[in-house]
């Protein structure tokens, strides 16, 4: 791949929390070589503060003005970008990524997510008595709005990251969102 691949290509990955987006994304952009971003990170940065803190004291709905901000901003360049869980609650965030680059689901069912995440004390939508019914409750909603926004849909399962990133680059060059190499 040409070093300026970034300069037309922006591949963008969606799924629920814990579906392997920023995991899967740092690996497919290394592949691409292209530069990787992280829509969480970046927010956290410009927030100064976790997600976590920030959603505690100022709610979802400021979190969700500031992530759309900065999906905006990132779906504008180049490369491939790892969104936060709920990016797609946002009529702009479904556009602005599925109209500004390709689009990749990562799919996982909530029993997977939650062997997955079941350690995890950090999301602030799974700190709840049930994370598990949760998790359905976030399948249900957010799965049609994954499925709108997706180019592709990639069920995770139990295949290794590098497996899901052959996955990914196969279902770009069929579809011909990769130039010839």
């Amino acid at each position: 791949m040409s070093p300026d691949l970034s300069s037309f290509l922006s591949i963008s990955l969606i799924g629920l929390p814990g579906s392997g987006k920023s995991t899967v994304g740092r690996q497919l952009a290394r592949r691409l070589r292209l530069p990787f971003a992280d829509s969480d990170h970046v927010i956290e940065q410009r927030l100064g503060c976790p997600i976590r803190e920030f959603f505690e004291r100022e709610g979802e709905e400021r979190f969700r003005d500031i992530e759309a901000e900065v999906i905006d901003e990132l779906t504008q360049s180049g490369g491939v970008l790892s969104t936060g869980g709920g990016a797609v609650l946002q009529q702009r965030n479904r556009e602005h990524l599925h109209q500004r680059g390709r689009v990749i689901y990562l799919k996982s069912t909530p029993e997977e997510l939650m062997r997955r995440l079941r350690h995890d004390t950090q999301r602030p939508l799974l700190q709840v008595q049930d994370p598990l019914q949760r998790l359905r409750d976030l399948y249900a909603q957010r799965d049609p709005l994954y499925r709108e926004t997706a180019h592709f849909v990639i069920d995770t399962g139990r295949p290794s990251v590098s497996t899901l990133v052959n996955m990914i680059v196969m279902q770009l060059e069929l579809a011909g969102a990769l130039p010839k190499a």
